[in-house]
């Protein structure tokens, strides 16, 4: 018995010898291929070779791997606009949460770089070495530049500092900074003006940057602060995107939207090239620090804390808290329509665990506590983690209506996961981080008439690629890197819900990066395939 066994295996080594070597990487057969450009699908057969889409129609060669795709569809992988994972990709590169969504890019940077301008060479070089499983571009932040120059409070910088904050953005856009970000929601982003970020968005003109930014206000003065935007990118002479668009005050649905999507086309007809993303929740996700006026942090993060454990500061804040958003601060209690519609997703204590998932109100109620004591309580507790909950804004309606614009892409505004199941990186359990990519086609495609499939992948994939300057990514054609997704329709569905967040989706089987199968049969194969992607800046030197 054994010499037969060893005389069967010599003859599968002499056949494996003398067969012809493959034509191909991977074939991708019989599917049914959506080329990201929003044109309807074509059968054909799709190769890949050398990390790259190197024909598309009947392919008589053979691939290294074949794969079966009849009844599924073909699409490019996709981008997402509004990633958080710049922290957590240095911990762990799997990002399996982004890629069971059909995710093969991210571009993060809402909050900026993990570290300093000048140590992003250094950054992208440990992410590489490391290996990522996705491919990753970021911006930075202005705030970081403010901060260093000026620390973290209030207070207009002098003209050799707001020169030493345009050095810092100058550095990072050489360095391979897709633009510059604010957060004008969250001090001390909020502090800054108009004029000091056209002044920044200058800079990063000059290497053909973006202003992309969590703006001012997405409640009550939404179309002011699209105006704003609109204003820096105009005078900043920067493209400008903005970031999950919404709008976020319950008593303007149904008109804030449409007034603010005004205004951007409005823009776009004289030229000035804004565009925007959006997630598909009717809740955002943030801390539970955006509850306190924005005075309370004006001297800094430390006096910010002393100031929430003073009663007496405490009964101002809540008097401002019950009469609405104020200049300078978004009262998010106010645009949720109170404390009944605020959810504490995770109070990073074992005290208050329980209430995971209970309104502020409920919580109150429960501990014979005012529901905004509860918030800062719970803030405190939590510390030095970042307490976090959901506050319920947003309407249907009005995310149906921002999705039909043609220049709104996909933006989970959720990081990777360090562990797979787990919460992202961020420490919030929003069906976002899980859900999002898909069920942009399950929810807005298959359950309502929202969108065309083409359409929905075209601002998934081919709409952001162009929008980024990605000219290699985001189409399946010949010479384009091979980052692919195959997908069943019929299967397909958004398994994250509120109640279940890090539930996985369904119907996304295999996904490709840079020409290497990632996700084969709906699990991580461990391959490390994704690539950094840098803003190239003339003149720049190189990392």
């Amino acid at each position: 018995m054994k010499t037969k066994i060893l005389l069967g295996s010599a003859l599968a080594a002499l056949l494996a010898a003398n067969s012809p070597a493959p034509d191909y990487d991977i074939v991708i057969r019989n599917g049914r291929v959506l080329d990201g450009a929003g044109n309807p699908w074509v059968g054909a057969d799709v190769a890949v070779k050398d990390g790259r889409v190197v024909r598309v129609g009947q392919i008589a060669g053979r691939g290294a791997k074949e794969i079966d795709a009849t009844g599924r569809y073909v699409s490019p992988g996709f981008i997402d606009m509004m990633d958080q994972s710049g922290r957590v990709l240095l911990k762990s590169g799997a990002a399996e949460n982004k890629l069971r969504m059909g995710v093969t890019t991210v571009i993060a940077g809402e909050g900026g770089t993990p570290v300093p301008a000048a140590d992003i060479p250094n950054y992208f070089r440990q992410l590489e070495q490391q290996g990522i499983a996705i491919n990753f571009g970021t911006y930075y932040s202005a705030t970081q530049a403010r901060v260093k120059v000026m620390g973290d409070g209030a207070g207009s910088p002098t003209a050799a500092q707001l020169e030493a904050m345009g050095r810092e953005v100058r550095i990072a856009m050489d360095n391979g900074a897709f633009g510059i970000t604010s957060a004008l929601i969250y001090p001390p982003s909020s502090f800054q003006t108009t004029s000091d970020l056209v002044t920044l968005a200058k800079v990063a003109a000059q290497c053909d940057g973006f202003y992309a930014t969590h703006m001012r206000d997405e409640s009550e003065g939404l179309v002011q602060a699209v105006e704003e935007a609109i204003e820096i990118g105009e005078k900043g002479g920067v493209k400008v995107e903005i970031f999950h668009l919404k709008g976020a005050y319950a008593p303007g649905w149904g008109k804030l939207m449409p007034e603010a999507l005004a205004a951007i086309n409005a823009a776009r007809a004289r030229g000035v090239d804004v565009a925007a993303d959006l997630y598909p929740y009717t809740a955002g996700g943030t801390g539970l620090e955006i509850i306190a006026p924005s005075w309370v942090w004006a001297d800094g993060i430390e006096k910010g804390i002393e100031r929430l454990r003073d009663p007496k500061v405490r009964e101002r804040m809540k008097k401002e808290v019950a009469a609405g958003s104020m200049p300078g601060w978004s009262n998010l209690v106010h645009a949720s329509g109170g404390f009944q519609n605020v959810r504490l997703a995770n109070g990073f204590s074992d005290k208050y665990r329980p209430y995971h998932g209970k309104s502020l109100a409920e919580i109150g109620k429960a501990l014979n506590r005012d529901p905004a004591d509860v918030a800062w309580d719970i803030l405190l507790e939590g510390l030095p983690n970042r307490s976090v909950a959901l506050y319920f804004m947003m309407s249907e309606q009005d995310i149906e209506t921002g999705l039909k614009q043609p220049w709104v892409s996909i933006g989970s505004d959720a990081a990777a996961s360090e562990t797979f199941g787990e919460m992202d990186a961020l420490g919030l359990p929003h069906p976002r981080a899980y859900g999002t990519f898909p069920r942009i086609i399950a929810e807005y495609v298959k359950r309502r008439p929202v969108l065309s499939l083409e359409e929905a992948v075209r601002k998934m994939t081919g709409w952001p690629a162009q929008r980024m300057g990605l000219s290699d990514r985001g189409l399946i054609r010949e010479g384009m890197r091979a980052d692919i997704v195959v997908f069943d329709l019929g299967k397909l569905d958004d398994g994250a819900s509120w109640d279940k967040p890090m539930a996985p989706p369904t119907g996304i089987e295999t996904v490709i990066v840079n020409g290497v199968v990632t996700l084969a049969d709906g699990k991580h194969s461990g391959a490390r395939a994704g690539a950094v992607l840098r803003h190239a800046c003339e003149g720049a030197s190189k990392p």
